[in-house]
């Protein structure tokens, strides 16, 4: 009966359900002093359990499926119940077959501002505005699973991106920064209109071929996975002709840029000379680095 019963519990846990979200929460608050610490305590705990126990899109992913990705909190100004922080997201995938893990989303939102009161219930509900916290948290995870399933199937993430957008238009009526498309072109609004305008297409098709048809492939043929990076980055290039200096453009090499340098200095040789020309054409913030990428 014991044997039977351990047999049971080895499938169940093997293929076990869990959330989408294996997500790393961290709050600081040196900026702001003071002795009452336990609140950012009891803050990122409990963001900790509402992103990772949220079941984000009711698609069962099981525990190997889940994404790793952080969010990073830093305090400046805490009056009364209102805080004033900013918010560092970032995620990654595993590449196919191997302990290596690709760096898919980096962003530094630098208007999250919220109010929070020390134990207070983080419940997700996409059909209306309860906090800022809850709002700007929501969207970023359905942000990062979006950007993940983009890499493993062509527009994949699109259902998730259009649930991010209904929060931003829910959200829009709080009154807070980051949600509206008057403040720049570079906050939450913009993030998923571009996400989802075909003018940016090429973005989601770079994520792809970038992905799963160069990195899943680096154990199987490095030299022939390298070649589908560079078209990648011919794709993004399809961009920079119609939109030069483009928010996602931004978005893709704060993710990528450290990734690229490393991939083209090492292992089987490709021809780099085009590579480089079009990075420091479409990327030119980020030249420095792209010298260091061998010829």
């Amino acid at each position: 009966m014991r044997k039977i019963l351990s047999l049971f519990l080895i499938f169940f846990v093997g293929f076990s359900y869990a959330q989408e979200l294996n997500c790393t929460v961290a709050v600081n608050a040196d900026q702001v002093g003071g002795t009452n610490t336990q609140v950012y305590k009891t803050l990122q705990k409990s963001l900790t359990d509402f992103i990772n126990k949220t079941d984000w899109t009711n698609q069962g992913f099981k525990n190997n499926e889940r994404i790793n990705c952080s969010m990073f909190i830093n305090v400046s100004a805490v009056t009364g119940s209102t805080f004033t922080a900013t918010l560092q997201v970032q995620s990654s995938r595993p590449g196919f077959n191997s302990t290596y893990s690709t760096p898919v989303f980096n962003f530094n939102d630098k208007e999250f501002n919220f109010d929070y009161t020390e134990f207070q219930n983080l419940n997700y509900n996409p059909n209306s505005f309860d906090s800022n916290l809850i709002s700007v948290v929501s969207y970023y995870c359905l942000m990062i699973i979006g950007m993940d399933a983009d890499t493993f199937s062509p527009e994949g993430g699109t259902p998730y991106f259009e649930m991010a957008q209904q929060i931003v238009n829910v959200a829009q009526a709080g009154g807070y920064k980051g949600w509206s498309g008057s403040e720049g072109n570079s906050n939450r609004f913009f993030l998923v209109n571009d996400m989802l305008s075909p003018t940016y297409q090429p973005y989601r098709d770079a994520m792809y071929q970038y992905s799963f048809e160069g990195i899943d492939n680096m154990n199987r043929d490095q030299k022939g996975a390298k070649e589908k990076i560079k078209a990648a980055i011919a794709t993004l290039s399809d961009i920079y002709k119609v939109r030069p200096n483009s928010f996602l453009m931004r978005v893709f090499f704060d993710a990528k840029s450290d990734e690229l340098v490393s991939i083209f200095s090492g292992g089987p040789q490709v021809t780099v000379t085009d590579l480089a020309d079009t990075l420091n054409r479409i990327s030119p913030l980020n030249s420095a680095k792209w010298a260091g990428i061998k010829q």
